[in-house]
């Protein structure tokens, strides 16, 4: 089992030329989970071990070895898309979902929100009209008070 104990570094692409490409794919919350054991696509078992803090990015290289590399990968969860009926709206949501220590990503007019009980009952008690997706999900930076 490969242990992965360093936060990613840039790596130059010439670097990895020639070498088989293996993903890890990590929905939002998991890519904040940095001690854990996981299976990469290709299989392998990896163990991450990474300092506190550390939070995973599509695109970071958390592996090379001589024939093949480790690089992370979005994986598309569920969440509530939530479509405001205005600005007034939209901040009294955003209020509402950080008042209960949730976490709010938004794609041009909507407000996306984590599909959970909690969010979905609050969004029923606003009245606000929502639905279900599976997307790549990207909150906004909470200032890292993570």
């Amino acid at each position: 089992m490969r242990v992965i104990t360093e936060a990613p570094a840039p790596v130059d692409a010439a670097a990895l030329a020639g070498k088989v490409r293996d993903t890890l794919r990590l929905t939002w919350e998991e890519r904040r989970w940095t001690r854990k054991k996981t299976v990469t696509t290709a299989g392998r078992e990896i163990a991450l071990a990474l300092p506190t803090g550390t939070v995973l990015e599509p695109g970071d290289v958390l592996a090379m070895e001589e024939h093949w590399y480790l690089v992370v990968e979005p994986r598309p969860e569920p969440v509530l898309v939530l479509f405001p009926e205005s600005y007034e709206a939209a901040v009294r949501i955003a209020f509402d979902v950080g008042n209960r220590h949730f976490s709010l990503g938004y794609d041009g007019d909507t407000l996306l929100v984590p599909d959970d009980t909690a969010m979905e009952d609050l969004v029923r008690r606003l009245g606000v009209r929502w639905e279900r997706r599976e997307v790549v999900y990207s909150p906004l930076d909470r200032g890292g008070d993570d």
